[in-house]
């Protein structure tokens, strides 16, 4: 959400909503809503049923769990609320009122997010649709 946040008012004024989906079990929301300056709808999805329905699901390795849990002090487990052990893509999606997909982008490389621009002008594009 970094890079959107340069964008999301010019997204806003498109007429766009935003919303963000999560992994973290919604008590884990809390903190991050209570800072009261989200522009967008902040949604849990800790059982993992939305990142699977929307294809970005991928389970982590037992390895990699123990990893994030042991060394990074993050366990899935704890920010989910579940043992499934499964993370979404980064993603954006554009919709129409209609609910239909207008644009999307999807990349396993974490490290690899949307430029604001490109959302922007993809948002621009689409406008009214």
């Amino acid at each position: 959400m970094g890079q959107l946040q340069k964008i999301e008012q010019q997204l806003i004024d498109l007429g766009y909503q935003l919303i963000a989906i999560t992994p973290d079990h919604p008590g884990k929301l809390n903190p991050t809503i209570d800072k009261g300056s989200l522009k967008y709808k902040l949604l849990s999805d800790s059982s993992g049923k939305a990142m699977t329905a929307f294809g970005i699901s991928f389970r982590v390795s037992d390895e990699t769990f123990e990893l994030y849990k042991n060394r990074f002090n993050l366990d899935l487990e704890e920010h989910s609320g579940a043992k499934h052990h499964l993370l979404p893509v980064p993603s954006v999606f554009l919709t129409g009122k209609d609910g239909k997909i207008l644009f999307q982008y999807v990349n396993p490389d974490y490290r690899l997010r949307l430029p604001a621009e490109v959302l922007l002008a993809a948002a621009q594009a689409w406008v009214g649709q």
